[in-house]
């Protein structure tokens, strides 16, 4: 057996929502059992939360899937974390509030919106406020955290977390007044997010569906890395090794005068024919010069 790290199970029954219960912590358990506790115990709160800043329910439960894969992937970094919730519960919520999503063909159209007029309301505010403001909104007032915890998870100072609470806690009054009073907004946000039917997979489907995704992308990533050793050696192969200079297209050449024909020789030129023929091939007459 793997002895666990105090922070897994001291954190696994830490505050993550509503309707909290303290586990057992046992003092010896395995990687997976660890992860399955924490997952046990914070997933389905988390996929609540997470469905309170995105208004999708697929994308919510996607989202804390992919985040707990991200966690087992990383599991003995994530185990000694002084908040292995707060780990996954980030990891989530930058997953559900990527822009890339809106270029998904299945998150192109709306879902169906809560069955409760004042829950509708609510959601549709929601979405209206920015993401940053949003999660703020979401971590104090429907997870609990105080000032200093929510500026850590959403990596600002604390006077900015608190002016974004504060501008998003004035756009929502003003669009729904009888949420002014934060103890009211706070039974909203957890009415809204327990009245919705959100459900999350069981432990091991996430273990199991991280380990191929990660066994995905080993195997894609080493099939690139041949691909691009076998191009870069087939290149070095076939390549020249010195520099041939190009052979342009022949042309025709425009203006040259034509070749002259030989025509008959004269009666000295034949004589000068038949004189030189005649001579000796060699000697000092041919030699030396005569005067003439």
């Amino acid at each position: 057996m793997t002895q666990v790290p105090e922070t897994v199970a001291s954190a696994v029954g830490a505050s993550v929502g509503p309707g909290k219960q303290e586990p057992p912590s046992p003092s010896s358990l395995t990687p997976a059992q660890a992860f399955d506790a924490l997952y046990a115990f914070c997933a389905p709160a988390l996929v609540r939360q997470t469905y309170l800043l995105c208004g999708r329910r697929e994308l919510a439960r996607e989202a804390v899937e992919r985040a707990f894969q991200l966690a087992w992937q990383r599991w003995p970094e994530v185990a000694r974390d002084r908040d292995p919730a707060g780990w996954v519960r980030a990891a989530a919520y930058d997953c559900a509030l990527s822009p890339w999503h809106r270029f998904r063909p299945r998150y192109r159209h709306p879902e169906p919106p809560p069955a409760d007029a004042g829950h509708r309301a609510l959601l549709s505010v929601l979405l209206t406020l920015p993401p940053s403001y949003r999660r703020t909104l979401v971590l104090y007032d429907g997870v609990g955290l105080d000032l200093p915890e929510t500026a850590a998870e959403t990596e600002a100072s604390t006077p900015a977390a608190a002016r974004r609470l504060t501008h998003a806690r004035d756009a929502l009054a003003a669009r729904l007044p009888e949420l002014a009073d934060p103890a009211a907004l706070h039974a909203q946000l957890l009415e809204l997010a327990s009245t919705e039917r959100l459900h999350a997979a069981k432990p091991p489907v996430v273990r199991t569906g991280g380990e191929r995704r990660s066994i995905f992308w080993t195997r894609a990533a080493i099939a690139f890395t041949v691909a691009i050793i076998g191009a870069t050696a087939l290149t070095l192969r076939t390549a020249p090794t010195h520099y041939s200079a190009p052979i342009g297209p022949a042309e025709a050449v425009q203006g040259v005068p034509p070749p002259a024909a030989l025509g008959p020789l004269s009666r000295e030129e034949q004589a000068l024919r038949a004189k030189l023929r005649a001579a000796e091939a060699s000697g000092p007459e041919r030699l030396s010069p005569t005067a003439w």
